[in-house]
């Protein structure tokens, strides 16, 4: 496993054994990589929970990590995001995480780039270590995927995180449902209100809305009250089930600003557990160099 690019590319098995690494450096395993290996992180997009929770794993399991600053690189001259890479990887560095705006931009790296690349984000594509790091909290909750429901909601066809999560949650036995508006469905088949969802799920999965890949404006309060997970929906939910969100989070707009800190919620356990999900990514890959 040299590369990290899309959840379609990881075996059950390759899950389970991340989430397992996972939670052994959570219960404080050492690292086991033989040697320092040199990292950098080339974000293309704004990132705060990413990005810096990869530079914490990256130092937790002894890698060194090599500042590289998009706003300032060569790419604003005109070079190549390869050209960029493979500069990278002729100074001497073993692994690159990137997020870009372009879907599937990692197709470009497959020929003659021989680090390893790790995809944080391709546009509206894959989002794999954040969908690690859900299949992660989820299964410290609940022990298990088979026989799960998870309702999905939100901005789903823009959504890397919905489309990552998706293809893994399904592949491990859980049934995924869709809400959102009807223009927001792109090709996933979803329903359009909360018709049963609340009393069915065990994990209401809400996703932030892309102002940024929107070109017509919209009332933040009628999708909150369409849509969002309000104090009234939260009462609806079955006793044991746990609210999730990517982050970063439209308060008052996906989820009532009370509910983002209340019992069910796990959104700030997510970053959390996403150090170790990243800890065990980069282990993984570096030794399968």
């Amino acid at each position: 496993m040299k590369n990290l690019l899309s959840m379609e590319y990881l075996t059950n098995d390759d899950v389970m054994a991340i989430l397992e690494r996972a939670r052994e450096f959570e219960n404080g395993a050492e690292p086991k990589l033989n040697r320092s290996y040199y990292v950098a992180n080339l974000f293309f997009e704004p990132s705060t929970r990413t990005k810096t929770s990869f530079e914490m794993a990256e130092r937790k399991v002894g890698c060194t990590v090599i500042p590289f600053e998009a706003g300032f690189s060569s790419i604003l001259k005109g070079e190549t995001l390869y050209d960029t890479v493979k500069t990278l990887e002729m100074i001497g560095l073993d692994a690159v995480v990137i997020r870009a705006k372009e879907e599937e931009y990692y197709n470009e790296l497959l020929e003659g780039i021989n680090l390893s690349i790790i995809n944080a984000g391709d546009g509206t594509g894959q989002h794999p270590s954040q969908s690690l790091l859900d299949l992660y909290t989820i299964y410290k909750e609940f022990g298990r995927f088979e026989g799960l429901t998870v309702t999905i909601v939100g901005d789903i066809a823009h959504s890397r995180v919905a489309k990552s999560n998706a293809i893994a949650l399904r592949r491990l036995g859980v049934n995924v449902k869709f809400l959102c508006p009807p223009e927001w469905a792109g090709d996933f088949e979803a329903q359009h209100s909360w018709n049963g969802l609340l009393e069915e799920s065990d994990v209401i999965m809400l996703l932030r809305i892309q102002h940024e890949r929107h070109d017509v404006h919209f009332s933040k309060e009628n999708y909150h009250q369409q849509y969002g997970l309000t104090i009234e929906r939260e009462k609806q939910m079955k006793d044991h089930a746990i609210i999730m969100h990517p982050a970063p989070v439209n308060r008052d707009v996906e989820i009532a600003s009370e509910l983002v800190e209340c019992k069910r919620s796990r959104i700030f356990h997510q970053i959390r557990n996403g150090v170790f999900i990243r800890m065990a990514i980069l282990e993984t890959i570096l030794k399968g160099r």
